[in-house]
């Protein structure tokens, strides 16, 4: 719930500010800068936060997925979002040995 949660409002928050403030939106062209952006805040707040990269990872992927609902894509015609989307639902313990 804490990755849920948490990289859920960053998320929000972040693209709130790229509407609140256009020309930084169109600084970070393309969308897939946006995301990028975006997809890091969440991922390094979830990370900090419970003291687990692994969980990070996950918001990461969580953030690539609420940024393509709500701009309905994440780069020029969509075709990076195979590259930066993955599984939200990745088991902890499974990535963690899959790194060791």
């Amino acid at each position: 719930d804490l990755i849920k949660d948490v990289g859920t409002e960053v998320t929000l928050y972040g693209l709130e500010q790229y509407e609140k403030f256009p020309a930084l939106m169109e600084t970070h062209f393309g969308g897939s800068q946006r995301a990028a952006v975006v997809s890091a805040g969440a991922c390094v707040t979830v990370s900090l936060a419970t003291g687990h990269s692994t969980a990070g990872i996950n918001a990461w992927y969580l953030s690539q997925l609420l940024h393509k609902e709500e701009m309905d894509r994440l780069g020029f015609y969509g075709y990076d979002q195979q590259d930066q989307c993955g599984s939200v639902n990745s088991s902890l313990t499974g990535a963690t040995r899959s790194a060791v």
